[in-house]
């Protein structure tokens, strides 16, 4: 029943040979620990999910995720199938290659080139909001692919927002997708806040920092 655990989205899933997914929280395990701990606690959990969605784990890569704006290179004439240090930010348009980050609150934004069939996945708080990282991943999806800001989709999953948290990241983000040129029709917004939805969701401020990660996956197949 991997299925049920997982949150995909109507604006991702119409894009051909694109595959992607939310992975959320399950319930039954224990994540009231440390971040490291946790995300042991969860790795099976996280492997059937992706098994569902037909990821494998040696082509799933990893940020280190430091609350920065680095955004790097992801296969086909960069790194391959590893964590990438300092970074919070992947893009890539190699074939097969799947970009991952956790979260618990901060946001998941995904972006999706269909034109090239490139795709870039960010990890973006209030330190990486402010730092512009979704624009800095639109800059080097344009730089690496030739990717074109009217021609992107992009989504973000859910993440805290006002009244549980002082400042609206996602506002942010949104702002910074419209000026960088992605047409307002194409960016989406879940509008779902991870602090109001703990039956589905973990986060991190209202849990005290003892919580679990959701996962966020993206790559193209063919």
């Amino acid at each position: 029943m991997s299925q049920q655990w997982i949150d995909t989205y109507s604006s991702l899933a119409a894009v051909e040979g694109l595959t992607h997914g939310f992975i959320c929280r399950h319930p039954e395990v224990d994540v009231k620990t440390d971040r490291s701990m946790a995300i042991a606690r969860l790795e099976p959990h996280f492997d059937e999910c992706l098994e569902f969605l037909g990821v494998d784990r040696k082509c799933l890569a990893m940020c280190e995720q430091v609350h920065a704006a680095v955004v790097k290179l992801c296969g086909r004439n960069g790194p391959e199938n590893t964590e990438f240090s300092k970074t919070d930010g992947l893009v890539t348009r190699a074939l097969g290659q799947f970009l991952g980050v956790y979260v618990a609150d901060c946001a998941a934004v995904f972006m999706v080139d269909p034109i090239n069939q490139a795709c870039g996945l960010v990890h973006s708080g209030k330190k990486g909001s402010e730092l512009g990282i979704t624009a800095n991943a639109i800059a080097k999806m344009k730089e690496c692919f030739g990717s074109r800001p009217e021609d992107l989709i992009v989504q973000v999953a859910p993440c805290i927002r006002p009244p549980d948290y002082e400042i609206d990241f996602a506002a942010k983000i949104a702002d910074d997708c419209l000026a960088a040129g992605v047409p307002r029709s194409q960016f989406y917004d879940c509008g779902i806040s991870t602090a109001q939805n703990l039956d589905r969701y973990y986060s991190y401020r209202i849990e005290k920092g003892e919580t679990g990660r959701l996962l966020a996956v993206i790559g193209f197949t063919g």
